[in-house]
Order: structure tokens, then C-alpha cells, then sequence
């Protein structure tokens, strides 16, 4: 049995992550001490691992807890991890060109606003050189 501390240094994850994910039940002790220590399994190592190498591959927790909960009952839960994983490679691409577009955007609007002088606040203007961009989409 290993308290959060030596659960945390045996996952190689901070003992605060490891109390976060106790207290959003990813991960549930086994035991508890007189003293208030929760004790955890050996195989709570393992777990802890798995889900920072989920959650470095893009998984949310919420998705992380329906992927555990398939092992825990013993069905495959590698269905669901493809759907997401593509759904979520699907909104990355969708991210990606939408950042790629803002990109040039904000490359085309320095290269205007370089033949610009600076301004001075109006009252009816803030900064002129937004305003210029906003004009020129309209």
C-alpha cells in the first residue's frame, strides 16, 4: 500500500495531481489510516501513468474517466479511444486552419500598419490602425 506521496513519486506525478485526481475519483484509495493517510494500490501507479500519457495525447479528463470505466467492467475501451482520438484530430484541423487564417491576417495588418504613422485617441477613434482593418472588411 503506498500513500499519496510515494504514489506520486513511484507515477512520476506531482503529489498535488495525484490529490486532484482522488478527489475527482479517477483514481480511489484503498484504505485509509487512522491518522487520515489514504493508502493506494500498487496498480494505482499504473494508473496515474496512463492517464498523464492520455492526457498528453490530447484526452480530457471526462473522457479519460468513460475510457477507465470500460477497463474497470472489463470491455474494451479502444472503440471509444479511436472515435475520439479522430474526432478530436477533426477539430484540430479545423483549429489549425482557422489559425493559419488569423495568422495571415494579423501578417497583413503589420505590413499596413508598418506605412502608418502613429495616431492620437479622438473620441471617435481609439487606435487607428484596428479601426483601419476593421474598415477595409467591411
Amino acid at each position: 500500500m503506498l500513500t499519496v506521496n510515494e504514489l506520486a513519486i513511484q507515477s512520476d506525478a506531482p503529489s498535488h495531481v495525484v490529490r486532484y485526481y482522488v478527489r475527482i475519483g479517477l483514481i480511489l484509495p484503498a484504505d485509509q489510516q487512522e491518522n487520515g493517510y489514504r493508502l493506494f494500490k500498487t496498480q494505482d501507479v499504473s494508473r496515474i501513468r496512463f492517464i498523464r500519457m492520455a492526457k498528453n495525447l490530447g484526452f480530457t479528463l471526462n473522457e479519460i474517466r468513460q475510457i477507465i470505466r470500460h477497463a474497470d467492467v472489463g470491455e474494451s475501451p479502444c472503440d471509444d479511444v479511436r472515435n475520439i482520438i479522430q474526432h478530436r484530430i477533426s477539430e484540430n484541423r479545423i483549429k489549425i486552419e482557422e489559425m493559419l487564417k488569423l495568422q495571415a491576417r494579423m501578417e497583413q495588418a503589420l505590413e499596413l500598419w508598418k506605412l502608418m504613422p502613429n495616431g492620437v485617441p479622438t473620441g471617435l477613434s481609439i487606435c487607428h490602425l484596428i479601426e483601419t482593418i476593421e474598415n477595409s472588411e467591411e
